[in-house]
Formats: C-alpha cells, sequence, structure tokens
C-alpha cells in the first residue's frame, strides 16, 4: 500500500498548488474538498493491515465532514453573495505558485533535520505536511476575500492533521474532530458575517474593513 500512500500524499501538494494558482473559488473549494477526502483515507492506507474499526470510522466522518458538508457550506455561500473570483491578492496567482513551490522545496529540506520517529511509513509525510501548513499560511496573508481566507484555515488544518499522523500510531481522534468540529461551526459564522459584509459593502474584500474604522 506504499505506493497509494506516496500517490495520495502528490494529490495533496498538487490540490495545495491548485489553490495557489486558481481564481475561481469554486475551483478553490473543490480542491479543498479533493484534499479533504485524501487526507480523510490516508491513515486507512497508512496503517496497512492495523486497521481499527476506529481508523475507519473516524476517517469516513473526517470524509463527510472536509470533503462534502463544509465544502458545501462554501458553494452555498458563494451561491449567496454572488462572488465568484478572487481579485487583486496581495501577491499574483503566478508568484504564488512560485512561492507554492519554493514553501514544497522547504518543507523537503525541513524534514530532513527534524528528529522523527523511526516508523513513519512515508518519507513523503512529513515534507506534505509542513508544506500544506506553509502553503495554507500563505493563502490567509495573501488573499483578500474572506472566503478564499477560510479555505487558507482549512488547508492549515490539514497540515496539522497530517503532521499528527507523524507522531503517533494511534492519531488522537477526539481532538481532531474537536478541532474539525470548530471548523465547521466557524464556516458557518463566517457565512453569515459574509452575507452581512457583503451586503453592507457590496464586496468581500477585507480591505473594505478598514472602513469601519473611527
Amino acid at each position: 500500500m506504499d505506493h497509494l500512500v506516496q500517490i495520495i500524499l502528490i494529490s495533496v501538494i498538487l490540490t495545495n498548488l491548485a489553490i495557489l494558482g486558481s481564481h475561481p473559488l469554486n475551483t478553490c473549494i473543490r480542491a479543498v474538498a479533493l484534499q479533504g477526502v485524501a487526507l480523510g483515507v490516508l491513515p486507512i492506507f497508512l496503517h496497512g493491515r492495523e486497521w481499527s474499526y476506529h481508523t475507519f470510522l473516524i476517517s469516513f466522518m473526517i470524509i463527510g465532514l472536509k470533503g462534502f458538508l463544509i465544502p458545501t457550506l462554501l458553494f452555498r455561500a458563494i451561491r449567496d453573495v454572488a462572488v465568484r473570483k478572487e481579485q487583486d491578492p496581495l501577491i499574483g496567482f503566478t508568484a504564488s505558485l512560485l512561492l507554492g513551490g519554493g514553501l514544497v522545496g522547504l518543507g523537503f529540506a525541513v524534514s530532513s533535520g527534524l528528529p522523527l520517529p523511526a516508523e513513519i511509513k512515508s518519507s513523503l509525510l512529513v515534507p506534505v505536511a509542513l508544506s500544506t501548513l506553509m502553503m495554507g499560511l500563505l493563502v490567509i496573508v495573501t488573499r483578500a476575500k474572506i472566503l478564499t481566507q477560510t479555505l487558507g484555515y482549512l488547508m492549515l488544518e490539514n497540515g496539522i492533521f497530517a503532521f499528527g499522523l507523524i507522531l503517533t500510531k494511534e492519531l488522537p481522534w477526539l481532538i481532531e474532530m474537536g478541532v474539525s468540529l470548530d471548523i465547521f461551526a466557524g464556516i458557518f459564522v463566517m457565512g453569515t458575517l459574509m452575507g452581512h459584509i457583503h451586503e453592507e459593502f457590496n464586496s468581500l474584500s477585507v480591505r473594505k474593513l478598514s472602513n469601519l474604522k473611527g
């Protein structure tokens, strides 16, 4: 199953780059949904024959939450506020792709110097986790639309989840589900706020929030 693990991890990197290089929001949401599904099935293949019903249960819950429920809410949000594209990012899409490639390289460089457990199943797991975390931060910092920043937050949490698979064979699932449910609640609230912000300013750019000063 090692080759399946490698394919899954490579798909996570590709979805990160797709988000960095795309301005249609529906494309970015689909990429995050695919990433959620990939990370949901990763524990099943990562632990080989050391499966338990607990692993399958939590994997399916993660797939349902990150791969379907949250993306559905995000699609509804962009439909309600009639916003389709990320415009005027702090860093352009081509430059973001180049930075993303650099962060992938940085992930490999940093992971080579970390004191990691010997039982790690894949040499790609650490670099992918670190680069996903860093690219999530890049999206949060450089994008103007609130919804795109929400996608960056999801990428950030996905990187933390992947890194959690490194540290122990038995991931603290209760903590992971708690974080995922926090994200679900946060996106629900974010969707409500996006509607009000768009109604007030006719825009979802966070730069418009400077008008609230004073």
